[in-house]
């Protein structure tokens, strides 16, 4: 009996360690999501200039509007209704792109009770408030422009 005299300091220990992994996972799984909406904005731009900065600059630009976490600021961004549809998610994305420019703004709405394809129109000038997913950006392999990404939308104004 005395030869397994580790074996339960040893089990103590890993349960101790057991617990304090489910106990961590618990709170990342459970912690409250960044409320874009109800914060505060930290620029104001219109789609072709955020597009623009991307495309003459990428790292500049990620710079500016990411924060030292990597986590993007919160934009305004307003731009001209090219296209309303649906993802996969059935969220509403918009992008906000004129018919002159060579990439836009695809913007994807948080699911909400009102319909936000209902409250605008392709043509329409609106405000967007969200966050940034990924940069405007030229891809040589497919020879296009891909568009700037932001998530996490809210309608601001139509103006």
């Amino acid at each position: 009996m005395k030869k397994y005299k580790w074996l339960k300091p040893l089990l103590i220990v890993l349960a101790v360690s057991a617990v304090i992994g489910v106990g961590i996972v618990t709170y990342l799984l459970n912690m409250p999501h960044r409320d874009v909406q109800s914060s505060q904005t930290d620029f104001g731009i219109s789609s072709k200039e955020l597009v623009d900065e991307f495309l003459s600059n990428g790292e500049k630009a990620y710079d500016k509007y990411l924060d030292e976490s990597g986590e993007s600021k919160i934009l305004e961004v307003e731009g001209e209704v090219s296209i309303i549809s649906k993802d996969f998610n059935d969220q509403t994305v918009v992008l906000l792109k004129a018919q002159d420019e060579v990439a836009g703004v695809s913007c994807t709405f948080l699911s909400s009770e009102e319909d936000i394809s209902q409250l605008i129109m392709v043509g329409q000038k609106i405000k967007v408030k969200g966050v940034i997913r990924s940069g405007a950006n030229y891809d040589s392999d497919l020879e296009m422009y891909e568009n700037v990404i932001m998530e996490k939308c809210d309608l601001v104004t139509n103006i």
